[in-house]
Parts: C-alpha cells; structure tokens; sequence
C-alpha cells in the first residue's frame, strides 16, 4: 500500500491546512492524533507541521507563529538544504502577508475526514493481522478507537460523577461599563466577562462609538488595558475623545488645554492604550488576531478589547448574502474573545426603522439577527432626533446572558466628553415608554432628572 497524503488536495489545500493548525489550537489538538506530518507531499509543510507537533507534544501548547519562525530558525541554522529553508522563509512570509485563509471550513471538514478514514484504513489492517494471529480479543477495542480518533478529547460534564465541579464557587472576571445599574449584581454582575462579546446597537448618529470610548475609558481607570480598533475615525481622533472623556474636558477644548491634559495623566494612574486604525471594510477577524499577536510580543497584554465597529468588517468567507457574512464576523469575534480570554465590545448599525422608535430592540438589529445570537451581551440606545439638542436618550438591555435583561433606563447622552449617565436607579416601563407620545415622553424623561437632582 502506498503511502497517504494529500496530493489529490494540491499546494494551496496543504498549505491552508497548516494555517488552520496555526490558527485554531483547538483543532489542531482534535488533529494530531490522526494527522502525520508524512500525510504532506510538500517537505516544507512536512518539516513544520512535525516541529508544530513536537512543541505540543512536549509543552502541552502549540507555539504562536512567531516562535515557531525561531525554532524553524534554529533547527535550520546549521543545516545544509538551502532550498528547504527558502521554501520555508517564503511561506511563512505569504502567512504573515495574506493571513486570510477563506474557505477555512471546508479545508477543515476535508481535512478531518480524510485522516479519520486514513486511521480506519490501519486498523482494518492491524485487525487483518490480529485475526490470522488469533489475537481476537484487541480487534474490538482497535475499532473503537479508530472509531474514536479525532474527537474532541473532553467528552463533557458528567452530570452526576462531576457533582462537587457545580458547586465550586468560581469567580467571573469582568471589566466594568461604569454604569453602575448596568454593573449591578442582578445584571451583568460587575461587566462584561472574559471571552464575552458585548454589543451596542443604535441608528445612525445616536452614539456608538461615544458609547465604545465610553467603555474603553472606564476600563482604563480600573486599570486595564485597552486596545481601541477603529475602521472610521482616524487614531488621533478617537485619542482626542479618550483625552476629553478622561480628563473631563470637552473636545473642543482639548487641544487648547493641552497642559491641563498632561497635568492629568501625571496625577492619576491609568491602564494603558493603544488606539489602531484600518481603512473601513479592510480588517478581518485574522487581521486583528496578528496585530495582538505583536502586541504581546512587546510584552502588551490586552484586558479589553473595543472594535468600532464589527459591520464594517471584512469577512473571511464570501456569501451570496451580507446577513450571512455578517454572522461569521460576530462569529469569530467571540472566538477571538475566547482564545484571548478577555471581553471585546463592539458595535452593530440599527436598521431604519430604529431612528423613530422609542425603544430599540434586538428586531432592529440592521441585516443580520444571527449577530445577536452569537452576542453575550447586548445594549441598544435610544433617541429621536428631538432630544439630541437636550441630551435625553435611554438604554435598553436586549440581551443578557449574565443575569436579567428587558430593563430599560433614562440616560443623558454627553458627546462632547463621550460620556453616558443613567439618571435613575429605577429602570423604567418599556410598555409606558412605548405608548408615551412626544410631550409626555419629554414629561417622564424631565421627571426623572429633576428627582435625580433634588429638584
């Protein structure tokens, strides 16, 4: 019998495959059971992927692209086959170049059974041997773990053997919106979690990205730090908002206080920052991925992440459909979330129904309603175009899988310092917000701030 590999795939299916190791660890674990390095015809993608193994194997991780370039640049060192290495060089320089895959699943789902049969196609053949031999006793157990291989090794909870596991009191790391009726116990219990996607969504106009900054500022003065991805504004831009936020100065003051700023930064101990701009449409999930991936090469290790904002990222997948292209980038954004186990907010466009409605809700939610299945949390904001010139707004928790969503609350909205104030501890009735008109609206909302005050 004659070797397997993946020749009938071709070069570029090979060379995806590796990227997906390098890319999905948890696949890559789910792999090396039931992938040989000898299943590549091309020796380069051999050679990696058995260093890729051999870290794993003896450190229980896989290497970041990044350390594997210097383990790759060690072991070759010294060696004789130039062309080996410059197969190797170029590579991983078209990875770094063009990081986006495409048609990553397909690659995967190919992948994976290819090696499955590949895996059965030994065990009929050892259990052929087992037979002639009389050694019919391991046949059935040979079977059932080529059966087996290439499962996810975790086979779940166990319900009843894993009882004490339940009722370990684990502790949800969060970082907070500074909202304190949002932070609250009952609702997000102190913010957004680790490996949690958080979205706002609003009309056009209302607010988000004041709202993002917002949530990038308080986590700054707890100490965290941030990395802000901006796709519209320019990093100076969002850097001014974060300077008028912090210090408490309008924005367009900000640059004639210029010494007051500093003075500030001097005296009050902050997280740290760094703001990152990509033109609109341009970055993908993966783009990210290798931007954090320098940064923590610089010993910079994010505690939140805030993208602003997710609909105007590019897909790593083309559909017929936007909604569907949309889906995957919240998709894996939360996957990013997970693999770097910190919170990332965002931000989705309302549709146009939203910009007259009292209450926007998850139905509002522009081209794709999967986006907010796939959202751990979400925030709508809410005002008319009447009510900008007064600062009135309200936000609405649409969803929440931390605790209790449906509640609704009064907010004065303050886009010259990017700041956002609930005005009641009280939420308020979504049914009584919706039947109000115009002047009993503009009623309730200077109620509630006339009580918050003393008034």
């Amino acid at each position: 019998m004659h070797d397997p590999h993946f020749k009938q795939y071709g070069k570029q299916f090979q060379e995806k495959i590796f990227q997906g190791l390098l890319t999905d660890r948890s696949w890559a674990t789910q792999m090396i059971e039931i992938m040989s390095p000898t299943f590549f015809e091309l020796k380069y993608l051999q050679f990696l992927t058995q260093r890729y193994f051999d870290y794993y194997q003896k450190y229980k991780d896989f290497p970041t692209l990044s350390l594997l370039v210097t383990i790759i640049r060690d072991d070759l060192k010294e060696g004789k086959d130039i062309v080996l290495r410059d197969q190797i060089v170029e590579f991983l320089q078209r990875i770094r170049v063009n990081p986006d895959m495409g048609d990553v699943q397909y690659v995967k789902d190919k992948t994976l059974d290819f090696c499955k049969k590949q895996a059965m196609k030994e065990a009929l053949e050892k259990a052929v041997e087992m037979i002639a031999t009389d050694n019919l006793d391991s046949v059935m157990d040979l079977m059932k773990n080529a059966l087996s291989a290439g499962t996810p090794a975790a086979i779940g909870h166990d319900f009843f053997e894993d009882t004490e596991a339940r009722f370990i009191r684990t502790r949800r790391l969060t970082c907070p919106t500074g909202l304190p009726q949002i932070d609250a116990q009952d609702v997000l219990n102190g913010g957004l979690g680790r490996g949690e996607l958080g979205v706002v969504i609003a009309p056009t106009g209302v607010g988000k990205s004041h709202f993002l900054v917002q949530m990038g500022a308080e986590a700054l003065r707890v100490g965290k730090n941030v990395v802000h991805y901006t796709f519209e504004l320019s990093e100076t831009a969002v850097g001014l908002r974060y300077d008028s936020n912090l210090c408490g100065i309008p924005s367009s003051d900000v640059i004639d206080r210029k010494e007051e700023v500093i003075e500030f930064y001097k005296n009050n101990s902050l997280g740290r920052l760094i703001i990152k701009e990509y033109p609109t449409g341009t970055p993908s999930v993966q783009t990210l991925r290798n931007h954090i991936e320098k940064l923590l090469l610089k010993s910079f290790v994010p505690s939140v992440i805030i993208i602003d904002y997710a609909d105007i990222m590019k897909s790593s997948r083309k559909f017929d459909s936007l909604r569907h292209e949309l889906k995957l980038v919240y998709e894996e954004l939360r996957n990013l979330s997970m693999d770097l186990n910190v919170p990332i907010w965002t931000a989705s466009q309302a549709n146009r129904e939203a910009s007259n409605s009292e209450v926007v809700g998850l139905e509002n939610m522009s081209e794709a309603y999967g986006k907010a299945m796939v959202a751990d949390v979400v925030l709508s904001i809410s005002r008319k175009p009447n009510e900008k010139a007064t600062g009135a707004g309200r936000i609405f928790v649409a969803k929440n899988r931390a605790g209790r969503d449906g509640m609704l609350y009064p907010m004065r909205i303050d886009t010259s310092m990017s700041k956002f104030e609930l005005m009641d501890t009280n939420e308020m009735s979504v049914d009584d917000v919706v039947k109000a008109d115009g002047s009993s609206m503009k009623k309730l909302l200077k109620e509630k701030w006339e009580e918050i005050n003393g008034k």
